[in-house]
C-alpha cells in the first residue's frame, strides 16, 4: 500500500482544513482523493445502532454517494462502517480519516472495508505517521478532521453520552452545517439526536434535506432561480449553483476584475446569500 504524505493547504479539495483548530500541517493518505473541491458530507453516529439506525444511516449515504457527494467517516463500527458501504455500493466516492496510521487499519475486522475503499477510488487519511497505533485521545483528535473535511456533518442515531457529539461540536466550531436524523422519543439511542435537534440542529429525512443546503445543484428534477441584486451578483450565484466553489475560478469564469469580484463577493457575504468553507471556498445559503 502506497502512503503519500500531503501539505493540506497546497491541494484544492483539502484546503477548507484550514477552518479547523489545530490544523495538521501534514496529512498521509492512501488511495485517490477528488482534485478539485466537490460537495462532502460527515455522516458519524453510534457504533452500536438499532436497525432503524442501520437502515437510515444506508439510505442517507447512499443517495447522497449516488447524487455525487463524497462521504466521509472514521471507518469505526456501526454507523461509520455502514456509510462508508452504502458509498462503495453506489461506486460512489468514500473518505476514512483514522486515529492511527494509515498502514494500521482500526478495527482491524474493517480491513477489508478499507481495501474495498482503496479499490473504489476513496482514500484513507491520517494526520499521524505510519506505524503510529491508535490512542483513546488520538479518536477525539481525529474527529475535527472527519467534520474538517466536510461541507456538513450528519448525525444518524447516537445516544445521549455519544462520543459522536464531540464531532459536532467541532462542527459547530468550524462553521459547518449539522444534521440530524430524528428518532423515536422512547429510543435511548436516538436521545443524543433529538437533543441535538432541540437545540437548532437541522432535521434531515431524505438526502435532498442536505443537498438544499449545500449542493443544490446536484438537486434532479428541480430548477431553482438564481437571483442577485446585481448582473454579477446573479453570475456568481449561478457558477457556484453549477458546482464551482473555489474563489479564484469564481473570478476567472465571472469574467471581471479581481477587485470588483471582491467587492460583490463581500457583499453577497453580509447580505447571506453565499458563506465562506474555508480555503477561499464558497457555497450558497
Amino acid at each position: 500500500m502506497k502512503i503519500n504524505s500531503i501539505l493540506p493547504l497546497k491541494h484544492k479539495y483539502l484546503q477548507i482544513i484550514d477552518t479547523i483548530a489545530k490544523k495538521p500541517e501534514k496529512l498521509h493518505y492512501s488511495g485517490h482523493l477528488p482534485e478539485q473541491r466537490i460537495p462532502t458530507v460527515a455522516i458519524v453516529g453510534t457504533r452500536k445502532p438499532t436497525p432503524y439506525g442501520k437502515e437510515v444511516t444506508y439510505q442517507l449515504a447512499r443517495d447522497l454517494a449516488e447524487a455525487g457527494v463524497v462521504i466521509v467517516s472514521g471507518l469505526a463500527l456501526g454507523v461509520d462502517g455502514i456509510a462508508h458501504r452504502a458509498a462503495l455500493d453506489v461506486g460512489g466516492t468514500t473518505i476514512a480519516v483514522l486515529a492511527s496510521g494509515v498502514d494500521i487499519i482500526y478495527p482491524a475486522v474493517h480491513k477489508s472495508l478499507a481495501s474495498d475503499i482503496l479499490k473504489s477510488g476513496g482514500a484513507i487519511m491520517s494526520e499521524y505517521e505510519p506505524g503510529i497505533a491508535a490512542r483513546n485521545f488520538q479518536f477525539l483528535a481525529r474527529n475535527r478532521i472527519v467534520s474538517g473535511l466536510s461541507d456538513a456533518v450528519i448525525v444518524t442515531e447516537a445516544a445521549s453520552r455519544s462520543g459522536t457529539l464531540a464531532t459536532v461540536a467541532h462542527a459547530l466550531d468550524q462553521g459547518r452545517e449539522v444534521f440530524v436524523v430524528p428518532g423515536n422519543i422512547t429510543s435511548p439511542m436516538s436521545a443524543g439526536c433529538n437533543a441535538l435537534l432541540k437545540q437548532g440542529a437541522h432535521p434531515v429525512t431524505c438526502a435532498d434535506d442536505i443537498l438544499e443546503v449545500i449542493a443544490p445543484q446536484l438537486l434532479k428534477g428541480q430548477q431553482t432561480l438564481a437571483l442577485g441584486n446585481t448582473e454579477l451578483e446573479t453570475r456568481i450565484i449561478q457558477l457556484i449553483r453549477s458546482g464551482i466553489r473555489d474563489g479564484d475560478e469564481l473570478q476567472a469564469e465571472s469574467g471581471v476584475e479581481a477587485s470588483e469580484f471582491s467587492q460583490s463577493l463581500t457583499m453577497m457575504e453580509i447580505n447571506g446569500s453565499i458563506r465562506a468553507l474555508g480555503g477561499n471556498q464558497w457555497t450558497l445559503r
